[in-house]
C-alpha cells in the first residue's frame, strides 16, 4: 500500500571552504557573542559570561576550517536522546535545553564532534543529572530573528567569506544544472 507523506523540507547547513579559511577564529568569537544572551562582546566580558562558541575551527593536514552541526538528515543524536531533547524539526536538528539531562549520548554519537555539553547550569526548569546541557550550532535562529539578518553570525564575521549558509534545495539544483551543462558541452564534441 502506498501512502502519501509530507515531503521533508531540505535543511540549511553551514558550508565551509577550507581553501579560503585562514584560521582566524572570527567565526568562533561571533558565534559565542551571538549566543551571549543579548550581550555584545564587551558587556559579556564585563558580566563574566562564559563565551562558548557552537562551532570550532579545526586544522588537519594543512587545511583549516570551522566545524559545526551538519544538520544531518537522519541525525544519530536524535535517535539516542532518551528525553527527546535532541530532535529534528523542519529539517533542522535542535536541542531543547529544558529537556536535556546532560547524559552526553548525543555528543558520543555525533559523527562530526559538533555537540558539546556545557557544565554550567541551564535555563530555569531544566532537570539535571550530570550538571550539563548539550549545545550545538542552531543556525543562529534567535540571533537572526533579533537582528533581522539572513546570515548566521559566523557567516557575517568571516573576513574571507569561507563560510556560507546554504539551502540544500538551492545547492542541489545548482549542482544538477552545472553537471548538465558539463554533459551538454562534452556531448557537443562527440560524433556518433
Amino acid at each position: 500500500m502506498i501512502t502519501e507523506t509530507t515531503p521533508v523540507r531540505e535543511n540549511l547547513i553551514i558550508y565551509a571552504e577550507p581553501d579560503l579559511c585562514m584560521g582566524c577564529h572570527s567565526c568562533e568569537l561571533a558565534c559565542a557573542v551571538a549566543h551571549a544572551d543579548g550581550h555584545d562582546l564587551l558587556s559579556a566580558i564585563s558580566a563574566h559570561l562564559p563565551l562558548q562558541p557552537r562551532n570550532h575551527v579545526v586544522s588537519v593536514d594543512g587545511a583549516t576550517m570551522p566545524l559545526q552541526c551538519r544538520q544531518c538528515e537522519d541525525a544519530p543524536c536524535t535517535s539516542v536522546c532518551p528525553t527527546g531533547a535532541c530532535r529534528q524539526t523542519d529539517g533542522q536538528v535542535e536541542i531543547i535545553e529544558q529537556h536535556c539531562i546532560g547524559c552526553k549520548l548525543c555528543a558520543m554519537v555525533c559523527p562530526f564532534g559538533a555537540i558539546t555539553v556545557r557544565s554550567e547550569v541551564p535555563a530555569e526548569g531544566a532537570v539535571l543529572t550530570n550538571h550539563g546541557v548539550a549545545t550545538k550550532c542552531d543556525l543562529c535562529i534567535d540571533w537572526r530573528a533579533e537582528t533581522g539578518s539572513t546570515e548566521t553570525a559566523c557567516v557575517q564575521s568571516c573576513p574571507t567569506k569561507a563560510i556560507k549558509l546554504v539551502d540544500l534545495d538551492v545547492y542541489r539544483t545548482a549542482l544538477r544544472e552545472a553537471r548538465a551543462r558539463e554533459l551538454v558541452e562534452a556531448t557537443r564534441h562527440i560524433r556518433l
